[in-house]
């Protein structure tokens, strides 16, 4: 008879022997996925923007994990040459990756652009993430069962994606902005999966999102107003970083995930509750948007994926 009991990080098999790499690991839902997956024993990458801050949030965790197996590496994910970077410098060191999890990110932000001129959500959150996965390919090829997470939220469900506008320079709305990038997140999930069927790889791609959940994302508001009105929200409807990262450590290595999932809570308005199989907007599922944004990515940030051409398309 199949358990009724909630998915935990006790269901986490062991994971000795396993790498994971984590972006923004240093804190909120990064902090509390590294160390759930040190626990288990997998050594972990942090790819982290400040390296004084994944010092202390190693040191934090080594505290509670005497073995703990951990990596420190800078990762600006606005900045495509640090994406490029720390690729370079890594890849000498990966024999294999089991799991990539593509989970910093920024929310709700006033209007800027990255280093290379995008707008700073959609080129953080998805752009960043989009070319990190094209870097780490062939580590995750090499690895039987290999898996990419990709962190959305459930922002994205009211969300299109604006090619006639897609960095906000003819109207900037902080949040339709975190909304379209959210769901890029998304589409680029599913169409990679597409794309490791297609060139008949064993390893899968998945979507996650933590429902509400108390992180520093949330401490980012412009106004004095909009900060308080978050931290209410903080106390009184969200759930902690650690239930916050339960949908995304089911992703990383329950047993019954498969390519194109999507996990999030399964309580109320898929704000918090048990870890689980959800779905996303029919946007998200919607193969000629996802292979429009796909095309416009792979010109923005200059990368290739030739891994995962097929023989077909190679001699085209």
């Amino acid at each position: 008879m199949a358990s009724t009991q909630p998915w935990d990080k006790t269901q986490i098999p062991t994971l000795t022997g396993k790498t994971a790499l984590v972006t923004g690991a240093n804190s909120g839902l990064g902090y509390e996925i590294t160390l759930a997956l040190a626990e288990k024993g997998a050594h972990v990458i942090m790819a982290c923007r400040n390296l004084d801050k994944a010092n202390q949030a190693a040191a934090n965790i080594r505290k509670q994990v005497a073995n703990a197996v951990l990596t420190i590496k800078e990762l600006n994910l606005s900045d495509l040459a640090s994406v490029r970077r720390f690729a370079t410098e890594i890849q000498p060191q990966l024999t294999k990756l089991d799991l990539l999890i593509n989970n910093a990110g920024i929310m709700a932000i006033p209007e800027r652009q990255t280093a290379d001129g995008f707008e700073m959500q959609f080129g953080t959150n998805h752009l960043g993430h989009f070319a990190l996965t094209a870097f780490l390919l062939q580590p995750l090829l090499a690895t039987p069962g290999a898996r990419v997470v990709t962190v959305s939220s459930g922002l994205h469900e009211n969300a299109t994606i604006n090619f006639a506008d897609l960095m906000g320079k003819q109207g900037y709305d902080k949040w339709k902005a975190y909304g379209q990038s959210k769901l890029a997140n998304l589409l680029f999930a599913y169409e990679l999966q597409r794309k490791f069927v297609k060139a008949g790889m064993q390893a899968i791609s998945v979507g996650a999102h933590p429902g509400y959940a108390a992180t520093n994302l949330q401490s980012g508001g412009e106004s004095f107003i909009e900060r308080i009105a978050m931290a209410a929200g903080n106390r009184l409807l969200a759930q902690s970083a650690a239930a916050g990262a339960l949908p995304i450590l089911y992703a990383a290595t329950a047993r019954d995930v498969n390519g194109c999932d999507y996990i999030g809570p399964t309580g109320f308005q898929g704000m918090r509750g048990a870890a689980g199989k959800v779905r996303s907007n029919a946007e998200s599922y919607n193969e000629e948007i996802a292979t429009k944004l796909w095309n416009i990515s792979i010109e923005l940030t200059g990368v290739t994926y030739a891994e995962l051409q097929t023989p077909e398309r190679s001699a085209a």
